[in-house]
């Protein structure tokens, strides 16, 4: 399904219910080489998929807590850096299930695998910390002070208010990184950032304009406004978001972060999402101030072993948008909701001349 909007592309795809059977994706395809002089940027949808005692998944097992989707997914990542050439990883959010210490530890024995190995960020999405913001478990796992050794770390944003569960200690973290004779900046921000979170956003980026930038938030693109029924979280009109999850009156919608963010800066032109798990791919790109493209992507695979590939060609000016089952060892082609090949793989313009300085 198309919706056309002036000044904007948008593709749509729908996910609804399923059972954990029904998921599954399908395709027949092998993963194609990598082009020459190419890198890749992987994008690690939400990674809901625990299983084992207390799990919203097997709610009556006895088994310790374990997630074998993402398991599989930074085993990939961590056997495949050389050979796909990957500089960046970037997690959308969701990082748990429930917010609580056994999947935290969990999250974290995986996760701990891509230190070390290639630069990465985690985008706290609205399953990781409380619907006032309190991200104290992802904290303890996940604070700026494990990554402060990483050089690629530039930091995260810091407040002097009592409450130090909400924002701060790399809830909204920033990463530098150089590939293809390019340097770039990466935001990681929470869901619904509030105000003084995107007043660091802003700094960061215009302080480092002459990198290429990307954002990582965890709403951006979905259901436009919050559905009044179950079907409206599959039919409603889908876009930018209108609503919040995370912090009450403080947060901040994807259409207000657009306005107060996105499109204030020369140098953004690419911005990740995920959260909505019955919508599965969505593309948005509309013109910033200065008129040039900022394309936001979702990628939500229902949790399942699935990365998406950004394989950046710079002899091409291009980005080649590469969806991956992991297990299956197959590109997806097709899932039991979203059919159009062109939702799961697809290329964008991507001007890769050197940035000015």
């Amino acid at each position: 399904m198309r919706l056309v909007v002036p000044l904007i592309v948008l593709l749509v795809a729908f996910c609804g219910h399923a059972s954990a059977a029904s998921r599954k994706m399908t395709g027949t395809r092998p993963l194609p080489a990598l082009p020459a002089a190419a890198f890749t940027i992987i994008i690690i949808p939400d990674t809901q998929a625990y299983t084992g005692k207390g799990t919203k998944a097997t709610k009556d097992s006895t088994d310790p807590v374990t997630n074998k989707n993402l398991e599989a997914q930074v085993k990939w990542i961590a056997a495949h850096r050389e050979d796909q050439n990957i500089v960046f990883v970037s997690h959308v959010g969701d990082i748990v299930d429930s917010n609580n210490a056994g999947q935290w530890a969990v999250a974290k024995q995986y996760l701990d695998i891509l230190r070390g190995v290639v630069p990465f960020s985690l985008t706290v999405g609205n399953h990781d910390m409380t619907t006032k913001g309190d991200a104290h478990l992802f904290q303890e796992q996940f604070p700026a002070a494990s990554f402060k050794q990483h050089p690629w770390y530039l930091g995260s944003y810091t407040h002097e208010r009592k409450g130090q569960n909400v924002s701060a200690n790399n809830v909204n973290s920033a990463q530098l990184f150089s590939a293809g004779g390019m340097d770039f900046i990466h935001l990681s921000l929470e869901c619904n950032a509030p105000d003084d979170v995107l007043a660091w956003a802003n700094e960061m980026l215009t302080k480092n304009a002459a990198r290429r930038a990307l954002i990582t938030t965890h709403m951006d693109l979905g259901i436009l406004d919050k559905p009044k029924t179950e079907e409206g979280f599959i039919h409603d009109p889908k876009g930018r978001m209108r609503w919040v999850k995370i912090h009450g009156g403080r947060g901040n919608t994807a259409e207000q972060m657009w306005d107060k963010l996105f499109r204030k800066h020369a140098n953004l032109r690419l911005i990740f999402c995920g959260d909505q798990s019955r919508v599965t791919a969505l593309r948005l790109t509309t013109p910033a101030d200065d008129g040039h493209p900022v394309t936001s992507m979702l990628t939500d695979y229902m949790s399942q072993p699935v990365l998406r590939l950004l394989r950046f060609v710079p002899a091409e000016n291009k980005v080649h948008a590469l969806t991956y089952d992991v297990m299956q060892k197959v590109l997806v082609d097709d899932t039991p909701h979203v059919h159009e090949l062109d939702q799961h793989q697809f290329t964008l313009d991507y001007p890769m001349q050197p940035a000015t300085k």
